[in-house]
């Protein structure tokens, strides 16, 4: 019998609103969603009320044209309403496209038009570019406020619906059969080709998340996860809030991270665990610890020894939009070396292969890691509407290669050394090199252009621009002011170079690749850009 189809027999007659159902009847009074505004009144949400207003939602989407299949814009900072918005997508059968708000006009368009959105979610001060970059949406509809702080006028959109309108009576909602295979989520993720690309979630995914994350963090009914990195990234989503429901907890929304209300938030809701970036860490370094209180930090990739800094067990974890939840853990009671990532998560299967031989290396060799899972449950089902992405992605026999560089250390624990050269960190933001340098390579005078990570006190790294002149070339203020006003308009603010600096050539590699990593010397050497 096919392996997937024995995996996919498992999740028979479950989905998103399967699960939500059996949790208000199983938990109808506990707390699942609790609000934490920057200022004004805290609102929770116990199971039975969350799935009550998820439903009331779901019956006015399909009242406003929403079915089965279709994909709606999500563009919202952290907010109680963007939350049920997804739930209420995934009852009626439609996906939620969670979208990043740093995004410009120019990507909020290609997210739009490349997952054929019919409608849109959003917040006042994002109201004009959502209406801006989807002229061809349904219907467009606006929060009362921006994350609990006040919408100003100019911020309104005439014509545009109001999101509390969306709500109708829970007996106008139309059930439907459980489709574990079916698209519940969209999530765009940066790589090393030049766009953008659309991973798709299903609810086989999210009920996947919800049985391993929970062990995987050490996660228990009581458990109270905080929320303060977007819930447009898989973090926020899966690791968090999925594990969550995987064990019937809490979790706590806070719309960003507070350095300033972080100990006194997690006192007042007793959480027991956070996701742990370095710039949290950083944030927080020097404040009174509370004794008792975490239980433990997730850090997604090698966990450095911050124990005694964050009070409470450091998780190192793997994992990518792509591979849904944790795909290598630590754990809680794990004997895993200091340094390395884990071992594979029960249900992933690892390898490291040398990516130009296709040479297993399990003698502290570097290779590339690749994953396998049955698609659509332990992995995303695909790139949508991205037929040479997942032809490049996925090998004959299922592996999906990751494009990050690991190694086999003591006792088969798994050593990240650098994803690939392309790809950068910043603050947290995956940026493809090569998205910014095939954008730059559009300015008038500019020959060729290489983009590298430059080191950040507190975002890791920030690109900037190695460029080569073309000809009839302005001086060198001119162009560099001319590459980053096409950046700013056309990329996220974390994709946009911090400085242009221009050579006559750019230092090379075996095959006259270019030496990425001597430009990154380089870069460090300058004087501070920022």
């Amino acid at each position: 019998m096919d392996a997937d189809v024995v995996s996919t027999f498992q999740m028979t007659g479950q989905d998103v609103p399967w699960l939500l159902a059996r949790l208000a009847e199983r938990r109808p009074d506990h707390p699942v969603l609790v609000w934490e505004p920057r200022s004004g009144e805290v609102q929770t949400w116990t199971y039975s009320q969350f799935w009550a207003d998820v439903r009331r939602l779901a019956a006015g989407l399909q009242r406003n044209g929403i079915k089965k299949g279709d994909k709606v814009i999500i563009h919202s900072d952290n907010s109680p309403e963007m939350v049920l918005a997804w739930y209420a997508c995934a009852t009626v059968g439609a996906a939620g496209v969670t979208t990043n708000t740093r995004s410009v006009a120019a990507e909020l368009t290609y997210f739009t038009d490349h997952t054929n959105a019919v409608a849109a979610i959003t917040q006042p001060q994002y109201a004009a570019v959502v209406a801006a970059s989807g002229p061809n949406l349904k219907w467009i509809a606006v929060t009362s406020d921006n994350s609990g702080e006040p919408a100003t006028a100019e911020q309104a959109v005439p014509g545009l619906l109001s999101f509390d309108d969306l709500f109708a009576d829970i007996e106008e909602f139309i059930p439907r059969p459980a489709e574990p295979m079916l698209p519940v989520g969209i999530m765009f993720t940066s790589g090393t080709t030049s766009r953008p690309k659309a991973v798709v979630h299903t609810h086989a995914n999210t009920l996947w998340g919800t049985r391993v994350g929970p062990d995987n963090i050490g996660a228990d009914p009581d458990s109270v996860y905080l929320i303060f990195l977007p819930f447009f990234h898989v973090n926020a989503q899966s690791w968090s809030m999925w594990s969550i429901l995987g064990v019937g907890g809490t979790v706590v929304l806070q719309p960003k991270f507070s350095s300033s209300r972080f100990w006194e938030v997690v006192v007042k809701h007793s959480v027991s665990h956070i996701s742990l970036i370095p710039f949290v860490y950083l944030a927080v370094q020097g404040q009174p610890i509370p004794e008792n209180k975490l239980k433990a930090a997730v850090f997604g990739a090698i966990a450095p020894p911050l124990e005694n800094l964050i009070g409470c067990r450091v998780l190192a974890a793997y994992g990518m939009t792509e591979t849904v939840t944790h795909a290598t853990r630590s754990g809680l009671h794990g004997d895993i070396p200091p340094g390395s990532l884990g071992k594979a998560t029960p249900g992933y299967e690892t390898l490291i292969v040398d990516p130009e031989t296709g040479e297993v290396l399990d003698d502290g060799r570097v290779g590339e890691l690749w994953l396998r899972g049955t698609r659509g449950i332990q992995l995303f089902l695909e790139y949508y509407d991205n037929d040479d992405a997942n032809k490049k992605s996925f090998t004959e026999d299922g592996w999906f290669k990751t494009g990050d560089m690991v190694r086999m250390g003591d006792g088969g624990a798994i050593f990240y050394t650098e994803r690939d050269k392309d790809m950068l960190k910043v603050g947290g933001e995956n940026v493809s090199s090569k998205e910014v340098e095939d954008l730059c390579r559009t300015v008038p005078g500019v020959g060729d252009v290489a983009i590298v990570g430059r080191s950040h006190p507190m975002l890791d790294v920030v690109p900037v621009a190695f460029v080569i002149k073309g000809a009839n070339a302005p001086a060198d203020a001119e162009l560099e002011a001319a590459i980053l006003e096409l950046c700013k308009q056309n990329l996220s603010d974390f994709k946009v170079p911090r400085a242009a600096y221009f050579v006559d050539d750019f230092p090379r590699a075996t095959l006259e690749k270019i030496a990425k990593n001597q430009l990154r010397d380089i870069a460090d050497a300058m004087p501070e850009p920022f």
